[in-house]
């Protein structure tokens, strides 16, 4: 085993649900068997992040723990078996951060949901942090030519907003819907262009629908202020012809996930990313009668993953960033509740 030198570390802690992360210096971990360390070059802020630190879902986070699953660093030390990383590398600490690899789900390379599952950031600490420790047999390989801070988004937004669009079963030249152009969005769009899908995207932002367009979307919806008097079902119908054969929901939003089984076209495929809070109302007759089928989708396996990465190596994905210390993390949360982040807040590290 390489031993990590006995030290301190800063770290943005959650205390206490609902409350500001506390920046602190706590000691640096040290990888168990199986483990390795990653000295943390850059971690993405997710919008999970802002629930997890709130404590807004059922399984709620042992306190205190450190969030963030985007992060991306140097492997500075190996615990005791560890094949399947090199000192030195560059890897990346996703929201899925082990799995049991023995259950029916691992087995289907399913193993998102498998039941003994850990999460970064969430169940185990995560990349606010200018250390983190990680399962070997989890991390992502960052490909060479991809800078750590342009990797971090893609190892959550980006791996989500890709399975996303495969879930949708869209094949190319069929229309997909993407519902909320931002940090996830805004990926899917590239995604689903490289993938040779017609986009129209969906948000009440102008702003971001111009965005959308920018980066090659078909076409645009305002759902609130756009065509059909402020319908934006009737306005994707008529812009697809009778609706998406894929619809994308990105948007943490009830309304945008009722509007979205909407724009779903008659053996089309609606499917679930945001996790708002409560539930949504679903008209069964529609869902029968025009044989849609509703999916939801939790992040991506480890292949999805690998192909993920794949797009942006080849110049086709991008994330648009805005770079903050850690120090500024806080301040990012409130602008993120706020619906103030226009992409992907990046925290940078100092080498």
């Amino acid at each position: 085993m390489n031993k990590q030198a006995n030290g301190k570390m800063q770290a943005a802690q959650v205390e206490q649900f609902g409350q500001p992360l506390v920046l602190k210096q706590i000691d640096i971990p040290t990888p168990g068997p199986g483990q390795i360390l990653v000295k943390t070059e850059a971690c993405g802020v997710c919008h999970t992040d802002l629930h997890a630190a709130g404590g807004d879902w059922p399984l709620k986070p042992g306190l205190p723990f450190t969030p963030g699953h985007e992060g991306i660093g140097i492997v500075t030390a190996l615990g005791d078996g560890v094949t399947a990383v090199r000192l030195g590398e560059r890897v990346g600490v996703p929201w899925l951060y082990s799995a049991c690899g023995h259950c029916e789900f691992c087995l289907a390379a399913q193993e998102p949901v498998c039941a003994k599952a850990q999460f970064g950031g969430y169940t185990q600490n995560g990349g606010f942090a200018e250390y983190i420790v990680a399962d070997a047999n989890y991390v992502a390989h960052i490909p060479a030519g991809l800078a750590a801070r342009d990797a971090a988004p893609l190892i959550c937004a980006g791996v989500t907003s890709y399975k996303g669009l495969k879930e949708t079963q869209a094949r190319p030249g069929q229309w997909v819907v993407i519902s909320g152009i931002g940090g996830l969005g805004h990926l899917a769009v590239q995604y689903a262009k490289a993938m040779g899908l017609l986009v129209c995207a969906v948000d009440i932002d102008d702003g971001k629908l111009e965005h959308a367009r920018r980066l090659g979307a078909d076409a645009v919806v305002n759902a609130k202020s756009g065509a059909n008097s402020g319908d934006p079902v009737a306005a994707v119908r008529q812009v697809t012809d009778g609706g998406a054969h894929g619809v994308l929901i990105t948007a943490p939003s009830l309304p945008a996930f009722k509007q979205g089984v909407g724009m779903t076209r008659k053996h089309g495929c609606c499917v679930l990313v945001g996790i708002p809070p409560g539930e949504f109302p679903t008209p069964l007759f529609d869902v029968v009668a025009n044989c849609i089928t509703i999916r939801g989708s939790f992040v991506g396996n480890r292949r999805d993953m690998v192909e993920a990465l794949a797009f942006a190596v080849a110049g086709k994905v991008k994330a648009d960033i805005e770079l903050q210390p850690l120090s500024a993390i806080n301040s990012v949360f409130e602008r993120l509740a706020k619906g103030e982040v226009p992409s992907r807040v990046v925290l940078d590290f100092p080498a």
